[in-house]
């Protein structure tokens, strides 16, 4: 069972990020603040979660929370200051977003910028430990899964509406077969994929 909170006495904020490591599109993240006594025996790591439940949940969180934002750093943005940077900043967005303002943070990973002076924790495998992690996970995921569904419809060879631009075998083969759209990031190297016919 996840947990309500990392600590008690302040305002707490979980922050999660989608779309790291593909090869196209913008990287997602996502601020939640939930009530202090939160609990749902379903909500967890968006990646664990089918995508009709993801999006169930997603209505549920966006009902249930305090306050709830979402933020994206679009492709150009990754390739001038690299995806750490771009999550980071993210996130700093989203937290920008929120209309309650947080007093603590918890992030999940193992690294962050520090946002303004607002004390943070990082958690590894965090939108497996906490709830309000675990919902900024959900958003960001289905977020930006409606953006990749938005623009496969101009690309629709790319097949980011099943690859969301994640570095499939199939998404490598056709960018070094087809090259690169104006969404995708040029400073992520594409490597020959195994000899797996389409």
């Amino acid at each position: 069972m996840l947990l309500a909170r990392y600590q008690k006495d302040l305002i707490e904020a979980g922050c999660d990020e989608a779309g790291r490591g593909c090869l196209a599109g913008p990287v997602f993240a996502a601020a939640v603040i939930l009530p202090h006594n939160f609990k749902h025996k379903l909500l967890n790591d968006s990646k664990l979660i089918a995508e009709e439940a993801r999006y169930d949940l997603r209505a549920e969180i966006e009902e249930k929370a305090i306050a709830h934002a979402v933020a994206w750093c679009d492709n150009v943005e990754i390739d001038e200051i690299n995806i750490l940077n771009a999550s980071f900043l993210a996130m700093h967005r989203a937290i920008d977003k929120l209309l309650c303002i947080p007093q603590y943070l918890i992030i999940d990973g193992n690294r962050f910028t520090q946002y303004r002076d607002t004390p943070h924790a990082c958690i590894v495998k965090g939108d497996s430990k906490y709830f309000s992690i675990a919902a900024a996970s959900i958003l960001a995921k289905t977020y930006r899964d409606d953006y990749m569904k938005q623009i496969a419809l101009e690309h629709p060879e790319y097949e980011w509406h099943s690859n969301k631009g994640y570095p499939t075998i199939s998404h490598r083969k056709i960018v070094l077969n087809l090259g690169h759209t104006p969404y995708h990031r040029k400073t992520f190297r594409v490597t020959a994929p195994e000899l797996v016919d389409l």
